[in-house]
């Protein structure tokens, strides 16, 4: 895992392209921030991540703690359990630390992107309107 590299994946790409048509302009991944952003919007300060389902445990986050539990098989859980619990609190670090510094933090689901690009879009939009500079 160490060895795969973070790119722009199709869905991340799409969304920034709705973005741009819609006119706003964004960054990828700014190194000075805290976390992996996939667009940064720097006039408005805004930084939006688009998380994937299952690496960013949706189904802990909508469900809770049991539903995740019923996923795995019991063999599964003392590796799979901390794991996603300590993504989910890593994730909410960054949202934290990013509004300490004074950013606003919008996270997409990757397949609610991936069902309505133009949806997500226009909530980000909404978001980015809110924040003009």
């Amino acid at each position: 895992m160490s060895a795969i590299r973070s790119e722009c994946n199709a869905v991340e790409g799409d969304l920034g392209r709705a973005l741009h048509r819609l006119g706003f302009r964004y960054r990828r991944y700014v190194q000075k921030l805290p976390g992996r952003q996939d667009l940064v919007f720097v006039r408005q300060r805004v930084a939006a991540f688009v998380d994937g389902d299952y690496w960013h445990a949706r189904l802990l986050r909508e469900q809770g703690l049991a539903a995740l539990k019923r996923y795995f098989k019991p063999s599964q859980l003392a590796y799979w359990i901390p794991k996603f619990l300590r993504r989910a609190e890593r994730d909410a670090e960054v949202n934290q630390e990013l509004r300490s510094l004074g950013w606003k933090v919008i996270r997409l689901w990757e397949s609610d992107v991936e069902k309505n690009v133009d949806r997500a879009a226009k909530r980000v939009a909404t978001l980015l309107t809110r924040y003009k500079v």
